[in-house]
């Protein structure tokens, strides 16, 4: 468990209720057809292509411009055209004004495959039709490394899902949710969709509603927020404070501000080291989280959503248990016992906790 998650006063605001409980389709342009035969005369000067303006059209016209992405046309770059069925075909180089042009290329289904140094190859189907002059949309072709980098955050994304699979599984004795604590310590970070995604399952898991059930029971025992009574009204008047304290501190501290501030709600449990190391190692983490850039800083997310939901709060606690005073108060108490927490993921719950990963995995594997 990460900074943030405590009870405060008897109210609980964190995401990890448990230790309290023991986010391309092809460009798109205009196409221009006609039904006229083109001549030699409507192709581009600079066109470098081995047909004759002289030959008949048998076929039709396949035409379009490249650039790149801040829309600078690209000239030299070489366009292959192949057919359904065939490997190979004619190819042309677009022009200084980034143009290419096919004439009497066949009809039926084809592919344009676009090479240029510096550039990703890219390709294009479509389907041509006898006499028709076909304007593929504007290909924008990216630099290599813009598309190395798109594939290394795509799939830093998909492991970041297996490994939150795999949270998913860990439940306290086999039971109580234990969804925010990393047993990877170079876990992919979470994408924002990814940490609502947990905020989400951790609410509305089963084990959150026994155990809200049992924490009203408790204080309907002791009589805890005098101001909500006795009886069935008293009790629903303690569930339902209590659980909008479950849903209101998980996703302002663990989804909300996070997604927002870019920092990782997860405890990284350390597991090695010194005993003295690892001590001081869980208190740091009542104050300190992972970034998603993988560097500790101050864990504002929670911190702040710590306060945000003890002040929310105040608009369905009984009077007397309310103010600003006893809000702060609350929150200072709310930072040593997630010291507390933390001390426990550390050195206890992970003998409680099956379903552990084996190994980390790196998000650098391809």
């Amino acid at each position: 468990m990460s900074c943030g998650d405590f009870i405060l006063g008897g109210r609980i605001y964190g995401r990890d209720t448990a230790v309290w409980l023991v986010l391309a389709a092809l460009l798109s342009a205009g196409s221009a057809r006609g039904q006229d035969t083109p001549n030699a005369a409507s192709l581009p000067s600079n066109q470098s292509t081995t047909q004759q303006a002289s030959e008949p059209q048998q076929g039709g016209v396949i035409r379009g411009t490249v650039v790149d992405k801040t829309g600078t046309l690209l000239s030299g770059v070489r366009v292959r055209l192949a057919h359904e069925g065939q490997t190979t075909g004619p190819e042309v180089t677009s022009g200084e004004d980034g143009q290419f042009t096919f004439v009497n290329a066949a009809e039926g289904t084809f592919q344009l495959t676009f090479i240029a140094a510096s550039y990703a190859t890219q390709t294009y189907s479509g389907t041509l039709h006898t006499g028709e002059v076909l304007a593929v949309p504007q290909i924008t072709l990216q630099l290599a490394t813009e598309v190395t980098t798109v594939r290394v955050e795509e799939n830093t994304v998909e492991i970041a899902q297996e490994q939150m699979k795999d949270q998913e599984k860990q439940r306290v004795l086999g039971v109580i949710p234990n969804f925010y604590v990393s047993y990877v310590p170079n876990a992919a970070p979470l994408n924002a969709r990814q940490k609502y995604e947990l905020a989400w399952k951790a609410t509305v898991d089963p084990a959150t509603f026994l155990v809200t059930g049992m924490i009203a029971g408790a204080q309907q025992a002791t009589n805890a927020y005098k101001g909500y009574g006795q009886g069935a009204q008293g009790y629903a008047k303690r569930y339902g404070a209590t659980y909008g304290d479950i849903i209101i501190g998980t996703f302002i501290g663990s989804a909300i501000l996070p997604s927002i501030m870019k920092q990782d709600p997860r405890y990284f449990y350390k597991g090695t080291g010194s005993t003295k190391s690892r001590f001081w190692y869980a208190i740091s983490n009542a104050v300190i989280c992972k970034g998603d850039n993988g560097k500790w800083q101050v864990c504002y997310s929670s911190l702040l959503g710590s306060l945000a939901a003890g002040g929310i709060s105040n608009a369905y606690y009984p009077e007397s248990d309310r103010g600003v005073g006893l809000t702060f108060q609350n929150f200072g108490i709310g930072i040593a016992a997630t010291a507390g927490v933390n001390l426990l993921q550390e050195f206890v719950l992970p003998k409680l906790t099956p379903h552990k990963p084996a190994k980390a995995l790196d998000p650098s594997t391809p």
